[in-house]
């Protein structure tokens, strides 16, 4: 575990959430909704936004953005509540590439933020606006202004994340994570962890999800340095991945399949970990605090559940540092 500074814990402590996917996005919904919004801050991975028909498409800010605000698909995790899908097929019918799904009312989302961006505003100010329209008070803030693609290195070479992940449906096997150099947090992000007292690592994807994150400098350095305490939520759960390629990519890069594995992939960084009742036998293998609850956020109640315990263990690994 990293040294901490242990100054007093305050009453109201400054918490941020590293998010990422539907997982991320169900755990940030869940701290937004205990946490009043000047104690809560969720930096998301942009390292999967991409250029497509000419627009800006943010998927994991959109997720989070659709979940927070309470329009999120109930179904899918992600897009819109309610979504059509007329565009998407008459581009497809015009001989365009429909093999990513824009839908009418995600489609108004690239639009507006293609358009703000081609003003010259940055996509911190851009997500703020458009967090405002879907009554989200709470700071959504973009892991950089800048951007910052994800590559897949593959067996077949490398791949641009959308096009392994949505285009080939992430089958090729997976021999890396390739992320941009010279990415450098926004002010909002650098601020934002200066004053962080709890940092929480959601379960998203390790990989492609919470790497490209602690990839932009310098958020791993001040993670490691800041908080009273960093504690992240295991995305594996009995040995398979909720949603999402996590449990495939561990086993093409010779990792176990396990939350044991994660925990020791996030090393120094973390000072807590969550992992499923399915996995209790493996809390014993753990070198950080550990608590063993039911991780699998159906509902929303379930979100808030899982928010508050770890919060709680959060709270509880910053105190007795103090006491230590």
């Amino acid at each position: 575990m990293a040294e901490k500074d242990h100054a007093l814990l305050p009453s109201e402590p400054n918490v941020i959430c590293l998010a990422g996917g539907v997982g991320g996005a169900k755990l940030a919904d869940g701290l937004a909704q205990i946490l009043p919004p000047e104690q809560l801050t969720i930096i998301v991975n942009t390292g999967d936004d991409f250029k497509h028909l000419g627009l800006t498409v943010c998927p994991d800010l959109d997720t989070v953005m659709y979940t927070v605000g309470g329009v999120a698909n109930t179904q899918t995790g992600w897009g819109r509540e309610g979504e059509s899908w007329i565009t998407i097929g008459e581009i497809e019918r015009l001989g365009g590439p429909a093999w990513f799904g824009l839908g009418d009312l995600d489609l108004a989302t690239h639009l507006l933020r293609s358009s703000l961006l081609a003003e010259g505003r940055n996509l911190t100010v851009v997500t703020q606006h458009l967090c405002r329209q879907y009554g989200i008070e709470t700071a959504v803030l973009p892991m950089s202004n800048q951007p910052a693609p994800t590559h897949i290195i593959t067996a077949e070479g490398s791949l641009p994340f959308q096009e392994w992940f949505v285009k080939e449906r992430w089958q090729p096997v997976v021999r890396s994570v390739q992320f941009p150099e010279n990415v450098i947090a926004s002010a909002q992000v650098t601020r934002a962890l200066e004053t962080a007292d709890i940092v929480l690592i959601a379960p998203s994807n390790p990989f492609v999800s919470i790497d490209p994150i602690l990839n932009v400098y310098p958020i791993r350095e001040m993670l490691m340095d800041l908080p009273r305490a960093v504690v992240a939520v295991s995305p594996i759960v009995g040995g398979k991945a909720l949603k999402g390629p996590a449990a495939k990519m561990m086993a093409e890069m010779d990792m176990p399949v396990t939350a044991t594995a994660v925990a020791g992939y996030y090393g120094q960084l973390i000072d807590g970990f969550v992992i499923d009742n399915q996995d209790e036998a493996q809390a014993a293998d753990m070198d950080c605090f550990t608590l063993v609850t039911d991780t699998i956020m159906g509902s929303r109640e379930d979100r808030v559940r899982l928010a508050r315990e770890t919060l709680d263990l959060a709270v509880r690994i910053a105190a007795a540092g103090e006491n230590g």
